[in-house]
């Protein structure tokens, strides 16, 4: 059974916990010639369960090979398909890595397309942290520099500049003071010039970022139009490499993460569970109906277990592990997505 294109579509929650709930059965080695009947049924009912099976497998492949499965000519065609995914994407990353050594290439050396985060360049940066650790590091004109979870910048300190490159992730910076050199952070989306400050840098997923000022004030030069913004103490702003929002108050969120806090000032579960995913290697999912409850108090980023089991105290909600990897959020009482 081949994938479709079709099966590209975003599938829905309920179809994502039905694919984990088979994945977790075969893996278990308990599955008989009826529940592999009744998978393949499953996978050949649509798309959406299409895209929810190989979604699954391009997950479990981030830790360990797929285990055997009893009747492996069902999964056959799907495991191929996940497979040409991950030999697409090596060569993806060696076609960068051969790039990278061409200095007369336009861009390789320069700036990079507009909101593209390097996967290549964030592995091998200066400074950089693996998913779920924290590290404050302090470069050698004594500026402050805390990375958040798989975060990764590069250091290039001249004369005339200092300068950082933000690779991936999220950076709280304080600034020491030079009044000889300018200090900057470089972005796919422009350049940020501290004004004697502490801010956070963080890019988002969708190729945009986001500046929040804390002291003094940053100024934004955007990489497409060169439009300029001066972002003052107490402000923060959402931009990309032509557009610049409108400044709205600091989220005092973004400057405690660095003491290990997720500060939740009434915002919704999926917002919540989003910042703790960002320190936590596997899938969280959190179904629809749960998704919008508000969430109020200081949680572990360290330890994100623990925070889900406070949440799951505070709320309707229970968390379950279907696969080690695999966490879902549903709402107390709801049935299991389990196969039967």
């Amino acid at each position: 059974m081949s994938i479709t294109p079709q099966a590209l579509c975003a599938p829905s929650h309920e179809a994502m916990e039905q694919a984990a709930a088979w994945f977790s059965l075969f893996q278990s080695g308990s599955a008989s010639e009826a529940d592999h009947e009744r998978w393949q049924a499953w996978l050949a009912s649509g798309a959406e369960c299409r895209a929810a099976w190989a979604f699954v497998e391009r997950v479990s492949q981030r830790f360990a090979p797929l285990q055997t499965v009893s009747a492996p000519r069902l999964a056959a065609d799907a495991l191929q398909v996940a497979h040409r995914r991950v030999a697409r994407r090596r060569t993806l990353l060696l076609g960068i890595a051969a790039l990278a050594g061409l200095g007369s290439v336009p861009g390789v050396l320069g700036w990079p397309a507009a909101g593209w985060v390097d996967p290549f360049a964030a592995a091998f940066a200066d400074h950089r942290t693996a998913t779920g650790e924290r590290r404050k590091d302090v470069l050698v004109d004594g500026t402050q520099v805390w990375l958040a979870s798989a975060s990764a910048f590069d250091e290039d300190y001249r004369p005339e500049l200092r300068r950082l490159r933000l690779r991936a992730g999220e950076i709280l910076i304080q600034t020491a003071a030079d009044t000889g050199r300018p200090f900057v952070v470089d972005t796919a989306c422009g350049r940020l010039r501290a004004l004697g400050t502490r801010f956070n840098v963080r890019l988002d997923d969708d190729g945009g970022a986001q500046l929040a000022v804390y002291e003094g004030a940053v100024e934004l030069v955007l990489a497409d139009t060169a439009a300029r913004s001066v972002v003052r103490a107490g402000q923060q702003v959402v931009f990309n490499a032509e557009r610049i929002e409108p400044p709205t108050p600091a989220d005092l969120a973004r400057a405690v993460w660095a003491r290990g806090v997720l500060l939740a000032q009434d915002i919704p579960l999926a917002q919540v569970v989003a910042e703790l995913a960002r320190y936590r290697r596997g899938h969280i999912a959190v179904a629809p109906e749960v998704a919008g409850l508000s969430v109020l108090g200081s949680y572990p980023l360290d330890d994100v277990d623990g925070t889900l089991a406070m949440l799951a105290q505070a709320l309707p909600i229970r968390v379950e592990q279907t696969l080690p990897w695999w966490t879902s959020i549903e709402a107390r009482g709801r049935s299991s997505t389990a196969p039967r």
